[in-house]
C-alpha cells in the first residue's frame, strides 16, 4: 500500500455550498490539507455545508491570488479539468504525494494555474459534473488505485474469502472449515 498524501483545492469557486461538500469529501477521503485561489465567497458560509466539522480536522489554507499558492515540498500539482488533451483519469497513476485543484462551477482552471500543473487529469464524462462530485470522483480513484484493497474478482461479486459451514453441533465450536482430504 503506497502512502504519502493529498491536499484537495479550488480556483475561483462562488458557491458556499459546493466548497463545503468538497471539504467534507476532502476530509471523509483521508486528505491531509484544503486550499481556495482567489475564492469568490464567504468562507463561514462554507461551514453550513460541513456537516462532518472538516475545519477542526483539515488544515485550510486560503489564498487570495495565484502567485500566493503555496504546497508542501514535493508535492505534485494536478488540475482537474474536461479538456481534450487531459489525461483520462482511469489511465492516471496517482502521484504518491499530491494537490488536486478544481475550477470554479461556471468555468475551467486559468490558463496561468493550468501551465503551474504538472498534470491536468480528466473525468471521461459528456459533460462537466458539480466541483463537488468531481471532486470525489478523483478521490475514490485515488483510495482504490494505491492498492489498498484486492484485486477485483473476475467474477461477479465481492472476493472468495472462503465460507464458514457448520459441520458440528457443539456448542463451543459451531463453525469450523471444512477440511477436504485428499483421496490416495
Amino acid at each position: 500500500m503506497k502512502r504519502g498524501y493529498f491536499g484537495v483545492g479550488v480556483e475561483g469557486i462562488s458557491k458556499e455550498g459546493n466548497v463545503g461538500n468538497l471539504l467534507r469529501s476532502t476530509h471523509a477521503f483521508g486528505g491531509s490539507f484544503f486550499f481556495t485561489i482567489a475564492p469568490g465567497l464567504d468562507v463561514e458560509g462554507m461551514r453550513v455545508s460541513d456537516t462532518s466539522g472538516a475545519f477542526d480536522h483539515v488544515p485550510y489554507y486560503q489564498y487570495n491570488k495565484l502567485d500566493d499558492l503555496l504546497l508542501p515540498q514535493g508535492c505534485t500539482l494536478v488540475g482537474v479539468e474536461l479538456a481534450m488533451d487531459s489525461i483520462e483519469l482511469p489511465s492516471f497513476r496517482h502521484p504518491i504525494r499530491a494537490a488536486y485543484v478544481l475550477g470554479p462551477e461556471m468555468g475551467s482552471l486559468s490558463p496561468a494555474l493550468t501551465e503551474k500543473c504538472d498534470f491536468i487529469i480528466k473525468i471521461p464524462m459528456k459533460f462537466c459534473v458539480n466541483v463537488g462530485v468531481a471532486g470525489a470522483i478523483v478521490m475514490y480513484d485515488r483510495l482504490i488505485s494505491n492498492n489498498r484493497f484486492p484485486d477485483r474478482p473476475v467474477k461477479m461479486g465481492g472476493p472468495d474469502i472462503g465460507v464458514m459451514k457448520p459441520v458440528s453441533s457443539h456448542p463451543k465450536r459451531p463453525f469450523t472449515r471444512k477440511k477436504i482430504r485428499a483421496e490416495a
